[in-house]
């Protein structure tokens, strides 16, 4: 299961390390049609919130199943 979530934290960075290139990346031909470059940085950006939200939903199945456990400092102390 770690390898899952580990595997996924990945694809969330490197959708928001793709959409950083589109923002950044500029050609002479992008100024005609800046709303293409605008468009695969929107696609990106909205893959790397619904990986997040995955993320997160799956890390909580993950542990109502048992498939996980919670560590750290006992609650209360």
């Amino acid at each position: 299961m770690k390898v899952v979530i580990v595997l996924v934290l990945a694809a969330v960075l490197a959708a928001l390390a793709s959409a950083g290139v589109f923002m950044l990346r500029r050609r002479p031909e992008d100024d005609e049609r800046p709303t293409e470059r605008s468009r695969r940085m929107a696609r990106a950006l909205a893959l790397r919130v619904a990986l997040s939200v995955a993320l997160f939903v799956l890390i909580l199945l993950a542990w109502f199943f048992g498939w996980i456990q919670p560590t750290g400092l006992p609650a209360g102390s």
